[in-house]
């Protein structure tokens, strides 16, 4: 539902790293950035090294290759960001704050840092790298979001009602949920419930009994969640009240004041997002957060709302020339701050996230568009999560997210919607929003349903991972490279793991007879009960109502 017109990068001066093996690199003081602005690091890679980190909604770019280039500063590309690079040699690069960097032909370039860089040589291996970052940096805290996350799929109203949400039709489409066999689960009820952004509570036209609402959803055994987001309507009461209390981030002074009054200091700043404009809470100021959850509890406790759905937070909404209440709380902050609002709140997503990796927050890729270009960035970007230590991942909606694919039934590919549920199927978080059972033929329906059964029959399997992840921080799903290091998997990017026993290898073509598989070294069990050697590709035919999957024999 997303559509992030806003970027705003802001450039920071250059800072001086040496290169080292050491554990750290020390961060320079502000005379020192100002010295060395100019200056960049290169950091050699070592023979056959290929490396990972940075933004998840870059993981189809992962390993990087010579040319890509990003900066972590006021920019997370819709998604997550870990200030993390990781490579299959054990290697590690870690900060506290963003920084930029580049890959060369034979070596990483690091610029545009901000505080300190750390380095370290923890093994051979992805997996010796992550572990390595995850139990220093990131630490798992021994808690997971709230069970039915996994459990059973998920269901969001945003494809069938977009900008009407409304009793009605919200109860008739949970009606149809269950009607149509599918099981109750986590019901998150979008964006327009509320009488305004800020303005947190149900529209009384459209929503004229909501407690009764909320009843009957609970009666149909569904969790109930609320679409948030930290902006506020400036034409409303609410805006007026906070603004008097200096909640909002504000317009700095500039050269232009005279020829533009209304934009000077103490004014709340206009950010400009897919809604509109709108003032922005200042989570910097604590009598900010404090007023934000007390809206959500509000919902809680007068409606017995179970959980929150937290949009927006991205960077770019934060501009830097703004002035915040703490000084110098810089774009990322700002989100991190806003992630930090979700702990309170078992039941959470978010998409936008600067860090706060190993906590117990639902982390959802960014919106896939309804083609299958989309749908083959899913394992990498949730690998790439996973890589980053955002265990706890949803691959957006089955069949995309991005309402205006679902206007016309003639233009709905339903093999795509067929193979992106089966991709969800096995993967942490299962995420309806159209509605298949009104989109598709029964011959596509129930293949669909098929997947929703297959999940059913892992789910205590993908609830064992999740509390091993609650623990130890590993990913859910993982890369290939992860699981069989040096093996020659780098670059391998149309299957992966689920846990170390479950290889998944979805379709993700239009139109595939024969699907190639490659198996890691030892025995592998198909669906069917069929034993294969690994070490080796082997192809298969496929078939629209199967998704290809080998669980791992462990003698």
């Amino acid at each position: 539902m997303k559509r992030l017109n806003i970027f705003i990068i802001v450039l920071m001066p250059l800072l001086l790293i040496a290169q080292t093996n050491s554990v750290a690199l020390s961060s320079l003081t502000n005379k020192d950035r100002n010295e060395n602005k100019k200056e960049t690091v290169t950091i050699a890679f070592l023979p056959n090294e290929l490396w990972w980190g940075g933004a998840v909604n870059d993981g189809y770019s992962m390993p990087y290759q010579e040319g890509f280039s990003y900066n972590m500063y006021g920019n997370n590309k819709g998604n997550q960001v870990q200030p993390l690079l990781l490579s299959n040699k054990g290697r590690v690069i870690w900060s506290e704050q963003p920084f930029k960097f580049t890959f060369l032909k034979n070596a990483i370039a690091i610029e545009d840092v901000k505080g300190e860089i750390l380095q370290n040589k923890a093994g051979n291996s992805l997996k010796e790298a992550f572990d390595f970052a995850s139990s220093n940096y990131f630490v798992a805290d021994g808690k997971m979001p709230h069970e039915m996350l996994f459990s059973a799929p998920q269901y969001n109203t945003w494809i069938e009602l977009m900008y009407n949400q409304n009793q009605e039709d919200i109860l008739k489409y949970a009606h149809s949920i269950i009607d149509n066999g599918f099981p109750p689960g986590v019901l998150m009820i979008d964006d327009n419930w509320q009488e305004n952004y800020g303005k947190w509570d149900f529209h009384a036209g459209r929503f004229p009994n909501p407690t009764a609402m909320m009843k009957e959803l609970h009666d149909l055994g569904f969790k109930v969640m609320l679409w948030v987001c930290p902006f506020v309507s400036p034409d409303s009461d609410v805006y007026r009240d906070l603004a008097k209390k200096e909640l909002f981030l504000k317009n700095a002074k500039d050269a232009n004041v005279a020829a533009a009054p209304w934009i000077d200091s103490g004014q709340p700043a206009m950010i400009y997002w897919w809604n509109g404009a709108s003032a922005v809470l200042d989570l910097s100021n604590p009598a900010a957060e404090k007023w934000f959850k007390g809206e959500l509890n509000t919902l809680i406790k007068k409606y017995g709302v179970d959980g929150f759905k937290l949009d927006a937070g991205d960077f770019y909404f934060y501009p830097d020339n703004l002035l915040s209440h703490i000084p110098g709380t810089t774009p990322n902050e700002q989100s991190e701050l806003f992630g930090k609002i979700g702990l309170d709140y078992p039941l959470n997503e978010y998409r936008a996230m600067w860090k706060m990796a190993g906590k117990a927050l639902a982390q959802r890729l960014s919106d896939k568009a309804h083609n299958w270009a989309d749908l083959q960035t899913l394992i990498p970007n949730i690998t790439g999560q996973g890589l980053l230590g955002y265990a706890f991942s949803c691959p957006d909606m089955i069949g995309g997210g991005e309402f205006s694919s679902f206007l016309n039934t003639q233009t709905i590919d339903q093999e795509l919607i067929v193979r992106s549920a089966q991709i969800h199927a096995l993967m942490p978080m299962m995420q309806f929003s159209v509605a298949p059972w009104r989109i598709l033929d029964k011959k596509h329906l129930d293949a669909v349903k098929e997947a929703v059964a297959l999940r059913k029959n892992f789910t205590n399997y993908i609830m064992l991972l999740a509390k091993e992840a609650a623990e130890t921080g590993k990913p859910i799903v993982r890369t290939m490279e992860y699981e069989f290091p040096n093996q020659g998997f780098e670059k391998l990017n149309n299957q992966f793991m689920l846990g170390d026993k479950v290889l998944v290898a979805p379709i993700l073509q239009k139109n595939t007879i024969k699907r190639a598989i490659e198996l890691p070294k030892g025995n592998w069990k198909d669906s069917a009960g069929k034993i294969y050697k690994g070490g080796k590709i082997i192809i298969i035919q496929t078939e629209l109502n199967k998704l290809p999957y080998f669980e791992r024999i462990i003698n």
